[in-house]
């Protein structure tokens, strides 16, 4: 794709960067039949090809309107796209640097500038997420249905391990995750208890940054990612531990990118750089004890899985999660359009709740077709989201594997 981009843009890291994903770019279609919003609504300009021609004569220079934002807010960033791209056009980081231009230029809505205000100022904070998700759920009752589905119950996470091991690894205990969903790192934590690993927080570690870069509040996100560089420095440069483990793939998929977005910060860009390669999600951790597991646990269940976009698409794995599970005797089977999103992509399903709730639906209509009597996924926010929606129960992968261990 040739380009001509303004001059405000022209000669800086983003613009060279945004140059280069679209010149790679061969107008072919092929991202289109794998996005789920062009799916859903028919619109070019709600699919990949349609959303670089959009931010291509954004950065070219051409009027930008609040039309030109909704195309790019109903982009659900799963980046199914880049898994079927021929080109290998990085449309995710594309997305990122256009819709900042956007919103920039174009003033949202009083409302609309508040409810992403709180999301990204109250989402990232524990201590304040998990005070105004308790009063929710005390008072879940009284609320509308809308509010109740975004509000999980309370779980009892269990005893975190205290015996030391040789092996360590640390875990990023996340912002969300600690209060919607406490028992999926205690369930890490005693899963590689018993095979010998210890499982370490850093204590001022926090939100990984997807939240706020998201929210297009890009130089708020490389704080958070500058924090946790410094959180996990001290454990990393004396080789104290071997992985910086992620639970949540969406936290993953922005980790293992700290080293490109800090990359132009040169106090971080080094230090950034060794987290991304030190960061593992859990399903690149696990493969390594199939054989333990195996002669240790047995789980006889059919069991459908749900890969999380941020994992399959983000960080291209695929596989792995299936792999370890059937190691432990577990039936897992994928749905019908495994690839597709399931519609929670992060704020995406409270703010495009319409789309977002129409993703949810075709996603779990598919997961009852297996047949199976749990789901399991591999992202907090799929879990939740995916619950919301139904009955059957709705699980981290690793909480089957800690149960079995622990009968």
């Amino acid at each position: 794709m040739q380009t001509n981009l303004a001059d405000f843009i022209k000669h800086t890291r983003e613009g060279e960067e945004a140059d280069a994903i679209l010149r790679a770019c061969v107008h072919c279609g092929f991202c289109t039949a794998t996005c789920p919003t062009y799916q859903l609504l028919g619109d070019e300009l709600d699919g990949p090809r349609g959303r670089i021609y959009l931010i291509k004569q954004v950065l070219e220079g051409a009027p930008v309107t609040a039309k030109t934002q909704t195309h790019l807010d109903r982009c659900l960033t799963c980046r199914n796209c880049e898994t079927t791209c021929p080109s290998g056009v990085k449309y995710g980081r594309l997305i990122d640097i256009g819709r900042k231009v956007v919103e920039e230029r174009v003033q949202r809505p009083f409302a609309e500038r508040m409810k992403r205000l709180v999301l990204k100022e109250g989402l990232p904070r524990k201590a304040l997420f998990k005070t105004a998700l308790r009063a929710g759920q005390i008072f879940r009752p009284l609320l509308s249905p809308a509010m109740q589905d975004k509000i999980p119950a309370m779980q009892n996470p269990g005893v975190w391990p205290s015996r030391q091991h040789a092996r360590k690894m640390l875990v990023l205990e996340g912002c969300t995750q600690p209060a919607m969903a406490p028992n999926i790192n205690a369930a890490t934590a005693r899963v590689l208890d018993a095979l010998g690993v210890q499982l370490i927080v850093a204590p001022k570690a926090g939100c990984c940054g997807a939240l706020r870069h998201h929210l297009n509040d890009q130089e708020a996100a490389l704080d958070d990612m500058r924090r946790n560089v410094d959180a996990w420095w001290p454990y990393v440069q004396d080789g104290a531990v071997e992985a910086i483990v992620m639970t949540a793939s969406g936290c993953g998929a922005t980790v293992k990118e700290y080293g490109h977005l800090l990359a132009h910060d040169s106090a971080y860009a080094g230090r950034a750089q060794r987290i991304a390669e030190l960061t593992r999600d859990l399903s690149e951790v696990m493969p390594q004890f199939e054989e333990e597991l195996a002669r240790r646990a047995s789980i006889g269940e059919r069991v459908a899985y749900h890969p999380p976009c941020t994992l399959q698409h983000g960080q291209q794995i695929r596989g792995k999660v299936e792999g370890v599970l059937r190691a432990v005797g577990v039936d897992v089977v994928l749905c019908a359009d495994s690839h597709l999103c399931c519609g929670s992509a992060g704020t995406y399903s409270l703010l495009q709740p319409e789309l977002s709730l129409q993703l949810r639906d075709r996603k779990l209509a598919n997961l009852a077709d297996t047949g199976a009597t749990n789901i399991v996924s591999a992202n907090v926010g799929c879990t939740a989201h995916l619950q919301s929606g139904t009955d059957t129960p709705v699980k981290h992968w690793i909480e089957l594997i800690d149960s079995a261990l622990n009968k």
